[in-house]
């Protein structure tokens, strides 16, 4: 899925000695802190009215992961009932051309809304639209369930740093693993070291594919965000800081992203964060359409919130699945005979890095009369 690139400054020691690298003011600081708190605080009770309570379902589904955080989702409300549609205004077709990583992302907001919906007393009926494609939500009363997934929405995060090494437990691999299946959807777990090498050469092949891309590298440029008020502003993309990499302003930012941004530095760092990893997890599907990556999305979103209560991080690593022409030659790696690798994630022990934020909910409401007339 959600592939969600690191900007790697390769001589931030230097940069950081220029003064206009420290553009973010402390009021920019403070507007982002706060910004991170209210779009992670956890799941509101004692809402009024059904409409409220949609709302705060939409809110916490937002919460889900989307390639480079683009937020590719829409959302209507109506009578018991919630749909999720793609945002084809935020396609990144350089990197996700066939639009499997948006559907992906669809998958994890629905997962997301689930968990929410059972911890606040609702029960859901899920259908999908191969038309519209468009993914419906029939909510009815039900007794609240909360539970380890459901907690983890508002602590989970894409933690794109480097961990510490120490292995999982045999049986939170098994939860792991538990989590991360789903209805025509599997997930491979690998934690030995031969075979955490193999996958980290297709990581490679396929970052330096892409790294050789002007038009990759140009969508990736779109979707940085340099500094804080971008990141405040936007409420979406990949702000630098929260990978650990200085602000900066734009212009002085994708200048340095084009001096700095290289296929043999990012390489290396993969490797070490590979390296440091317990294992990576490889999701596939049984079959290459919508709907199983859709679920894919859910199966990923499942493990991550799983991984998350367990205490354990998690990243992408998806260059060998985005590469149409590695692709193939990584399906046979994993002996995977029919369908298609769908997510490559990373996971291990680490600290928290800086939070990303989300558009409000009142910027992903459409209206259901609309998509009637357009659908």
């Amino acid at each position: 899925m959600t592939s969600r690139r690191d900007f790697l400054v390769s001589g931030t020691a230097a940069l950081m000695s220029v003064p206009l690298l420290h553009a973010c003011s402390s009021g920019l600081d403070d507007d982002y802190a706060r910004g991170a708190q209210e779009t992670w605080r956890p799941l509101r009770a004692g809402l009024r009215g059904p409409m409220q309570v949609q709302r705060e379902l939409v809110r916490l589904a937002t919460l889900a992961p989307s390639s480079h955080n683009t937020q590719c989702w829409k959302f209507t409300l109506g009578d018991a009932h919630i749909g999720i549609l793609p945002d084809t205004t935020r396609r990144c077709p350089a990197v996700d051309p066939d639009d499997h990583h948006l559907f992906v992302s669809l998958g994890c907001a629905l997962e997301n809304l689930e968990q929410a919906a059972h911890a606040s007393g609702l029960q859901t009926d899920v259908s999908f639209d191969d038309v519209t494609a468009g993914i419906g939500v029939q909510l009815t009363p039900a007794a609240p369930l909360r539970s380890a997934l459901s907690n983890a929405i508002t602590a989970r995060q894409c933690t794109r740093a480097e961990y510490d090494g120490r292995p999982v437990a045999t049986s939170d691999l098994a939860l792991l693993e538990r989590a991360g299946r789903g209805d025509g959807v599997r997930v491979l777990l690998f934690t030995a070291h031969q075979q955490m090498e193999g996958i980290l050469d297709y990581v490679a092949r396929g970052n330096s594919a892409q790294m050789a891309d002007d038009a990759f590298v140009r969508e990736l440029k779109t979707w940085i965000r340099f500094n804080a008020g971008e990141a405040v502003a936007k409420g979406d993309g990949l702000f630098t800081a929260a990978t650990g990499n200085p602000t900066m302003p734009r212009w002085l930012g994708s200048r340095a992203m084009s001096v700095f941004f290289t296929a043999n530095g990012e390489n290396d760092k993969y490797a070490r964060q590979v390296r440091s990893s317990s294992g990576i997890a490889v999701f596939a599907s049984d079959a290459s359409d919508r709907w199983h990556w859709v679920e894919a999305g859910r199966c990923y979103q499942r493990f991550a919130l799983q991984a998350t209560a367990l205490g354990i991080r998690n990243a992408m690593l998806n260059q060998p699945v985005e590469v149409a022409t590695i692709r193939p030659q990584f399906t046979s790696h994993l002996g995977l005979s029919a369908g298609r690798p769908d997510l490559v994630v990373r996971f291990g022990y680490g600290g928290e890095m800086l939070r990303s934020l989300r558009r409000p909910v009142g910027e992903v409401l459409v209206p259901a009369q609309a998509v009637a007339r357009t659908g």
